[in-house]
Order: structure tokens, then sequence, then C-alpha cells
């Protein structure tokens, strides 16, 4: 099923992030060894136990939802986070960045779903951090475009008009605060049931877990 993925996405240009959470590391390496180096997790203890044990080049991905007081557990190696709900998160990772002399690669989550428990910034409040003077003094993160999470239900419809709200969102933002940033280019958007809809909406990133791992247990 990877390869049929993976075949799909390169017609489109999009990376793939296979969702490897609770799943052992001998399963990741299953992944790995067809070629797939990009791993998104969403517990941070998870993925340090991870990234001692397994090969150093694959691309660890942040995706759910993260505390700042876990953020130094991973700031010496991530590659991505994706899950930017805030701008005190933000700063901190900035903090724990410099401490590794790293610059880390974020996005900035917007809520898109309609359900309550999903998180995220909306359009106001970004655009106040974004014009924040303390937001442009963080030398230390690299905001690479912006991540949602569609609402959960079968109605396609419904979901691709939160994918393409999220895509008004990135447009928005690229016009007036990242127009001369190459680097600002990433819409995270697209799980195993939806990716196809978030590709045709202009997903980048898709994050797919249960059609290459299989159903979590």
């Amino acid at each position: 099923m990877l390869q049929v993925i993976l075949d799909e996405l390169k017609l489109s240009g999009t990376k793939l992030v296979a969702v490897s959470k609770t799943k052992p590391a001998e399963q990741i390496m299953e992944v790995y060894k067809q070629g797939q180096r990009i791993f998104g997790e969403n517990r941070v203890q998870e993925m340090a136990g991870k990234y001692e044990e397994l090969p150093k080049d694959i691309q660890w991905h942040m995706i759910g939802h993260l505390q700042s007081n876990k953020v130094k557990y991973m700031a010496h190696f991530v590659s991505m986070i994706h899950s930017v709900d805030n701008f005190k998160l933000l700063k901190e990772i900035n903090k724990q960045a410099q401490k590794h002399n790293r610059i880390i690669n974020c996005l900035l989550q917007f809520k898109i779903a309609r359900e309550e428990t999903k998180t995220g910034f909306d359009i106001p409040v970004a655009r106040q951090m974004l014009e924040d003077e303390a937001f442009s003094n963080l030398r230390n993160i690299k905001i690479c475009g912006v991540m949602g999470m569609a609402t959960f239900t079968d109605d396609l419809l419904q979901v691709r008009s939160e994918f393409q709200k999220l895509k008004s969102i990135f447009d928005q933002l690229r016009q007036d605060y990242f127009f001369e940033q190459p680097a600002f280019k990433e819409i995270s958007m697209g799980m195993s049931g939806d990716y196809r809809v978030a590709i045709e909406e202009g997903s980048t990133i898709v994050r797919i877990g249960s059609l290459i791992f299989g159903k979590r247990i």
C-alpha cells in the first residue's frame, strides 16, 4: 500500500508523513526499508525514544498537540513541528532551538474543523502574533506554512470546504507576511480517509497512518 500511495503523491508533488504513533520500531523499520524517511508522532516521549533507537536519517515530525514544557525533549532532533497553535509555544520552541544552535521548522496550526476538541489559531490571533515585534525577534524558528485537521466525518463535502478554508488562510498569510520567504510553502492537511481530497485542494504534506501501518489496536 505504501508504494501505491507514494506513486499517487509523486504525481502531485505532495510529501508523505508516515504516522507511526503507537507503532513499534520494528514496524517502522519495515516502512523505512521501503524508502520512507519522514515519520510523524504525536507524543514527545515516544518520538524521543524512537529517535534514539532508529536510523538517524529519519526526519521526525511532531504532529500532535504540544505542551511547552515538552519541547526541550525533542529540540535537538525534531525536523518539523506541525502543531504550533499559540505564541507561547512558538517562543518556547525558539528558546530550546537556540540552546542547540538550531533553526526548527514550524507550521501554524489553524482550527478549521467544527469539532470543539480541535485546537488552533484563528486568523485575527495569528495576525496579531505575526505583527508583534516579539515575533520578529525569534531567530531560531522558521515558519514554513500551515496545518489543519478536518472534522472527523464521512461528509467529504464538509471536509473539502474545510481544506479550502485552510488553503485560503495560507494564501492570505503568504500574501501579507511571507511573500518574499520561499520557505513558506507547506500546507499540511489530509489523512488516511481524506488525503485525496486534500491533495485536490492544495495540500503539500499528507499525514497517513492506518493505510500504511494498519488500524491502531
